[in-house]
């Protein structure tokens, strides 16, 4: 498949997301709805992309017992997301509800850790010593697999790893994309778009790439250029 760009509205209300992609236009194709916004602003902002002919990834990283996460999972369906995610560390059988819910033409996304982690960091969290942040990522992703899921979020600086072991059994999202010169924010773990395509990414999140970008428009182009390319 085609490498695509997702644009992520990470914003506290409907308003400046309408905004933002009033002034992008269609080439903002592909969104991404995440908790602060869906919890603001609901299945109605959802469904209004979806009038618009633009796909949805609704990014709620769900962690919890698999009857829950089902009937999640089933619900964003009916709203017609494309994309879905789910916490690798849940556990298999919390991954098989979520793939069940979501039915065929919703894909899940099982994130592994999130680009806001360093070895450190995820070692003090899981009460472990970790000595590479990508030796996790392989193991979760190990369960995605087994699960069925449509693929695996993770940093680029993994993405190499995961594409050697699983080539297009999974589909890989990443996220933390900076265009070069860009400022890692509270990411620990970033990339440019060229190196996370090098790396066989998938999908491209792009947050404060596009958002706080002094042109917007043109930080996207830039990005659906190199996808192109």
């Amino acid at each position: 498949m085609k490498p695509r760009a997702i644009v992520a509205l990470d914003f506290p209300g409907a308003e400046p997301a309408i905004a933002l992609l009033a002034h992008l236009g269609p080439e903002a194709d592909f969104v991404k709805v995440g908790s602060e916004l869906f919890t603001a602003a609901g299945p109605e902002l959802v469904t209004r992309m979806r009038d618009e002919r633009r796909d949805v990834f609704l990014d709620l990283k769900w962690h919890d017992i698999p009857t829950t996460v089902r009937n999640a999972a089933r619900s964003a369906s009916k709203l017609d997301v494309r994309l879905v995610t789910a916490h690798a560390s849940g556990g298999r059988a919390m991954l098989d509800a979520a793939v069940e819910g979501a039915g065929a033409s919703c894909g899940v996304l099982a994130v592994t850790v999130l680009t806001s982690l360093d070895a450190a960091s995820l070692g003090e969290a899981w009460g472990k010593s970790v000595a590479r942040v990508e030796d996790e990522v392989l193991r979760l992703a190990e369960i995605a697999r087994e699960a069925g899921a449509h693929g695996i979020v993770c940093s680029g600086a993994e993405a190499a790893a995961v594409r050697a072991v699983y080539g297009n059994t999974l589909r890989l999202l990443v996220p933390g994309i900076r265009l070069p010169g860009g400022d890692a924010h509270d990411q620990a773990r970033v990339v440019t778009p060229a190196a996370a395509l090098l790396a066989g990414a998938s999908y491209l999140v792009l947050g404060r790439a596009v958002t706080a970008a002094a042109e917007p428009r043109e930080a996207l182009a830039a990005v659906r250029r190199a996808l192109e390319s």
